[in-house]
């Protein structure tokens, strides 16, 4: 009855009314109440209490509906019906979802293919190819890019038997695609694998709905300040606990080395810690793990960003943390190396900048400010538990006099394969500058 009455006595100039089957919503232009025997041109007062008590109901319902589409249409939809579908057998078949970094460096894609039975080795994994849009237009006239499996996984969606698979990109004259890193960051690793070098990587990322506003956060306001959301327990500080929960279960059932996962200090910020993982497996773990991510995320009906200041103002951005140790800084009087290491990351600090976030630094700029918990971007920095610092020796390292150091420069939307080479070339190979680009 509401809605015929706001349909018979109210126009909307530059505004939609929705009926309440696809859920209301006001945008709001220029109200104007139509005489009626509600509101007769005699009685003003009438006609403007009435007209905003309209503007209060009608705002009540925006925000509402703001609300309800934060979250994406496809999470909407009947899971129970999906489901039905997920049980049925496949039989012997097998379905394999080929995982790759598309030509921006920073985002994945995927699609899946049939195998007539599952695979027990990457080596069972065939190549494949895919078609490059026009707006991620590769070097060269052919669009056909070349799918080389690397490394598979068990898939957390469709479930056993059916895999995840890493792949690189290779263009079709047979070079690596200019997004393709594995490459120069593995040959690197084969050259210092006698040093055994070890990594962590500390994800942080943000929640957003599909509006582009933070998960959880007032339509027009901010939460309170940072402070209390920092490993924060509550509905009105762990915004999104969901999906970091089913997301480390997803790795763990994928295979993936997650170490753990904590809120973070920004409302609805987040962080999960790949590792230990020697040599290259580190970085290839940490893309099927932000797969993992952006799926679970999918279902969820909310956008995971890797956006090193995702809000701006007094607010805590992401970052990239990645924890460094080699078996010499593991043994007794470790600590030398550790320092010795840290002055040789000091003398190719802004080289170092260009590869920790994938725009040459500019996305670096806007997150290492000297302020909430960070470093100067233009200043190389190092010191024992000192979180703001662009190297951090960890108390326990330096009471123990051995194990790792922390370089906290990368940006959450790092490429790690750069970033590990960049580390491992800086502190275990020559001093040639072409080493790390």
């Amino acid at each position: 009855m509401f809605f015929k009455f706001l349909s018979r006595h109210v126009q909307m100039k530059g505004c939609q009314i929705s009926s309440p089957r696809g859920g209301w919503h006001i945008g709001w232009g220029q109200l104007r109440v139509q005489k009626s025997v509600f509101c007769p041109d005699r009685e003003l007062s009438a006609h403007t209490r009435i007209h905003n008590q309209l503007r209060n109901k009608f705002h009540r319902l925006s925000l509402f509906q703001d609300n309800m589409t934060s979250t994406s249409m496809s999470s909407r939809l009947n899971k129970a019906v999906r489901e039905h579908y997920m049980r049925l057998p496949q039989g012997d078949k097998c379905q394999v979802t080929y995982i790759w970094i598309d030509g921006t460096g920073e985002r994945l894609c995927n699609k899946t293919r049939t195998l007539d039975a599952e695979p027990k080795s990457i080596q069972d994994i065939p190549e494949w190819t895919f078609d490059v849009p026009t707006i991620y237009q590769y070097e060269g006239s052919c669009i056909d890019m070349h799918l080389i499996p690397v490394c598979m996984f068990r898939d957390p969606f469709t479930l056993d038997p059916n895999k995840l698979v890493l792949c690189e990109v290779y263009k079709y004259n047979g070079l690596p695609a200019e997004t393709n890193h594995r490459v120069s960051c593995k040959k690197v690793m084969d050259q210092i694998k006698e040093h055994q070098i070890w990594f962590g990587f500390e994800q942080e990322y943000t929640l957003f709905g599909t509006n582009g506003h933070p998960f959880g956060w007032p339509q027009n306001g901010f939460p309170a300040p940072q402070g209390p959301y920092y490993c924060g327990v509550g509905a009105d500080r762990a915004l999104g606990r969901d999906i970091a929960e089913c997301h480390y279960k997803a790795c763990l059932y994928a295979g993936i080395k997650i170490y753990g996962t904590n809120a973070e200090g920004l409302a609805s910020q987040w962080e999960f810690q790949i590792g230990t993982c020697e040599g290259i497996e580190i970085s290839d773990q940490l893309w099927v793990a932000r797969f993992l991510l952006h799926r679970v995320c999918e279902d969820f009906g909310v956008v995971a960003t890797l956006d090193p200041k995702p809000v701006k103002g007094n607010w805590n951005g992401s970052g990239g943390h990645t924890n460094v140790s080699t078996k010499k800084m593991r043994e007794e009087g470790g600590l030398q190396y550790i320092e010795q290491a840290i002055e040789r990351l000091r003398k190719r600090h802004m080289e170092h900048m260009k590869v920790y976030d994938p725009r040459g630094g500019q996305d670096n700029m806007r997150r290492l400010i000297g302020t909430h918990q960070t470093a100067s971007m233009n200043e190389f920095s190092a010191g024992i538990a000192n979180k703001s610092a662009s190297i951090r020796i960890p108390r326990q390292v330096a009471k123990e006099k051995k194990g790792y150091f922390e370089d906290r420069r990368p940006a959450a939307n790092c490429d790690p394969y750069l970033v590990t080479k960049a580390i491992a070339s800086t502190c275990l190979l020559d001093d040639d500058v072409k080493s790390i680009v």
